[in-house]
């Protein structure tokens, strides 16, 4: 497809889907949120694609929604926004594949709800994140769903009602991100982390992260009743036996996603 607000290209097994609006600082627009909808559609339907990268071109990894479109508009403009954000969020939990956020700048409001919304995430050490909506009377309640899975409620209730950036290394202290890494390296630190996550089987990746988001918000007795039946399931696989036969030959598996 032809994208206008974001970049697709393919390194190997991994897809690297870029946003493009480097002079809005990458703001999440109606159309650039329509845009990467689409794209990671036509992704999860890939079996070849083993990880994607999001990435972002410019400076600011993403500054959150387009504000220009935030003025003026009725109840329904409004809605239908927001619909459009929480069917993205989604969207990248719901495919198949493994979503690493590579965030090389500061992402703030929509856009640390993005990076919070990945499935994992690598950040230079410049980069910083921020919910700072009610310094401009519009808290940052949507964000505020992917931002407390990640960190928790009081850390996230810090960020939300103070505005204040994060830098890097706190974020990864505080789960929102898994790696921190001078920004020369990041690059090289996002590949080599969709490198070993396509290591494994397709199948089994994408079984085992459905049933992360699935059980993640079950009690505990729900969760492990929904986690042994997937896991039985996944027990007849063709990988997983093939995944036994190989570790109990100690020979490497061949995996066919089936």
């Amino acid at each position: 497809m032809n994208y206008q607000n974001i970049c697709q290209a393919r390194e190997g097994p991994a897809a690297v889907v870029t946003l493009n609006r480097p002079q809005r600082r990458n703001a999440l627009s109606l159309d650039l949120m329509l845009e990467l909808i689409a794209c990671f559609e036509q992704i999860g339907r890939d079996r070849e694609i083993r990880a994607v990268i999001l990435a972002a071109a410019g400076k600011v990894f993403c500054s959150g929604h387009d504000l220009s479109e935030m003025a003026g508009r009725d109840i329904n403009e409004y809605r239908r926004i927001f619909d459009v954000c929480t069917e993205l969020m989604m969207k990248i939990q719901a495919i198949p594949q493994p979503v690493i956020a590579e965030v090389q700048g500061i992402a703030t409001a929509a856009g640390c709800q993005l990076v919070a919304s990945c499935d994992l995430a690598v950040a230079a050490e410049e980069a910083a994140f921020a919910t700072p909506g009610v310094k401009i009377g519009l808290f940052c309640t949507t964000p505020m769903v992917a931002l407390t899975r990640a960190i928790g409620r009081k850390r996230a209730l810090q960020m939300l009602l103070t505005g204040e950036l994060v830098d890097a290394r706190t974020a990864a202290d505080w789960g929102l991100i898994n790696r921190v890494v001078p920004a020369a390296g990041l690059q090289a630190a996002s590949r080599e982390l969709a490198a070993k996550v396509g290591e494994a089987s397709s199948l089994v990746v994408a079984l085992g992260k459905q049933a992360y988001y699935t059980q993640i918000d079950l009690d505990q007795p729900k969760a492990y009743a929904y986690a042994k039946e997937v896991m039985s399931m996944n027990a007849l696989a063709a990988d997983a036996q093939e995944g036994v036969t190989a570790f109990l030959g100690k020979r490497a598996p061949c995996w066919s996603g089936r």
